[in-house]
C-alpha cells in the first residue's frame, strides 16, 4: 500500500481505520474506494466484528494450511509465545496476530499434520452448519420484527379509525344542532312578520276610527297599546322579585354498576353526559337514557345533541342508563 494512496483517502474525509482496512482487504486505491462505498452504511463495530470473525476462521481454514511435508524435510510449525497456540503456517500466524494482537512467535520442530480429506469435509460441514444456524436465527429475528411492526400498524389503524368515527359523531351532532337552530330561527322570523302585520292592521283600524270620531265630533277611542304598556308596568312592579334562573341539573343515574349522582350545567348535552359516564366505566358505551316519569327515552344523535335544559331534565331528574 502506497502511503500517498492512504493520504488520498484521508484527504477525501474517510476515517483512518476504515481506509487502512480497505487497503488491507483490496490492496490498491480504486478497489479500496469501491470497498468503502459498499460498506459506508455499516458501523465500524459491525465491520471490525466481521473482520475479527474472518481472521478467527482463517486460523483453522484448510485452504491456507501449509503443504504436506516432502520426504527429507524437517517438520516445522509456529507457536505463539503469548498464549501458546500452535499454528501450521505463517498465514495462520498472521491471522492469529491480527485477531488477538499477539506479536511474538517461535518456530517449532513439532509437525502439525495437515487435515485429512475427511477432516476437511467435516470442517467445511461445520462452517456450513454455522452459516445455516446464523441464517435461521436472522430469519426468526426478522419474523419477530415483522410481527411487532404489524402490531404497531394495527394499533395505529384502530386509533385512526376510532378518531374518524368520533369526528363523524361530533359532526352529526353539530349538524343536528344547526338544523334545530335554523328551525327555531325560522319560527321566530315568521312570528315577527305576523306580529308586524297584526300591528300594522291594528294601526290602520285605530286611524280609521279616530278619523270617523273626528268627523262625528266624538272623542277618539283610547289607544290599546298605551293601556297594555300601563298594565305591563303595573305587573312588573307587582313582580319585582325575579325568578331565580336554573343553571345546574342534578341527575340520579342508574347504571349497570350502581347509582351515580352527578351535577352538570344546564347547557351540557346528553352526549357529553354519556362521554363522562363512558370515561368512568372503562369505555363501556352509553346507548340511551330513559326517564321513569314521565316515560321518555333519549337515544340517537338528535336526542344526544339536546342540552339538559332542552330535554327537560333541569333542575333534577332520574335516568336509567343503558
Amino acid at each position: 500500500m502506497a502511503q500517498s494512496d492512504l493520504a488520498v483517502l484521508l484527504d477525501m474525509g474517510f476515517d483512518k481505520e476504515r481506509a487502512e482496512l480497505a487497503f488491507k482487504k483490496t490492496g490498491s486505491l480504486n478497489p479500496a474506494l469501491q470497498w468503502l462505498e459498499d460498506n459506508q452504511d455499516k458501523s465500524w463495530e459491525e465491520i471490525s466484528a466481521a473482520a475479527t470473525a474472518a481472521a478467527e476462521e482463517d486460523e483453522t481454514n484448510p485452504s491456507i494450511e501449509a503443504a504436506p511435508l516432502k520426504e527429507g524435510e524437517v517438520a516445522q510449525s509456529l507457536v505463539c509465545d503469548i498464549c501458546g497456540r500452535k499454528l501450521r503456517s505463517m498465514a495462520q500466524a498472521e491471522a492469529h496476530g491480527e485477531r488477538t494482537g499477539h506479536d511474538k512467535f517461535s518456530e517449532s520442530t513439532e509437525e502439525i499434520a495437515p487435515l485429512t480429506e475427511e477432516e476437511k469435509k467435516a470442517k467445511l460441514q461445520e462452517l456450513r452448519e454455522k452459516a445455516a444456524a446464523k441464517k435461521a436465527l436472522k430469519a426468526i429475528q426478522d419474523r419477530e420484527e415483522a410481527k411487532a411492526n404489524e402490531k404497531i400498524r394495527m394499533k395505529s389503524t384502530k386509533e385512526v379509525q376510532d378518531a374518524k368515527e368520533n369526528l363523524a359523531k361530533q359532526e352529526q351532532i353539530k349538524a343536528a344542532a344547526k338544523k334545530r337552530q335554523e328551525k327555531v330561527d325560522d319560527l321566530a322570523a315568521k312570528r315577527r312578520i305576523q306580529e308586524k302585520i297584526a300591528a300594522d292592521k291594528e294601526a290602520r283600524r285605530l286611524k280609521a276610527e279616530a278619523q270617523k270620531a273626528e268627523r262625528e265630533g266624538r272623542a277618539p277611542p283610547p289607544d290599546p297599546t298605551l293601556a297594555a304598556a300601563a298594565t305591563a308596568q303595573a305587573s312588573s312592579s307587582n313582580n319585582s322579585a325575579p325568578k331565580k334562573e336554573v343553571t345546574e341539573a342534578r341527575l340520579r343515574l342508574q347504571t349497570a354498576t350502581g347509582v351515580v349522582m352527578k351535577t352538570f350545567p344546564v347547557d351540557t348535552t346528553l352526549f357529553e353526559v354519556a362521554q363522562a359516564l363512558e370515561g368512568e366505566n372503562a369505555g363501556v358505551p352509553v346507548e340511551s337514557f330513559t326517564m321513569t316519569y314521565p316515560k321518555k327515552t333519549f337515544a340517537g344523535g338528535v336526542d344526544f345533541s339536546k342540552t339538559l335544559k332542552e330535554a327537560g331534565l333541569a333542575p333534577s331528574a332520574v335516568l336509567i342508563v343503558k
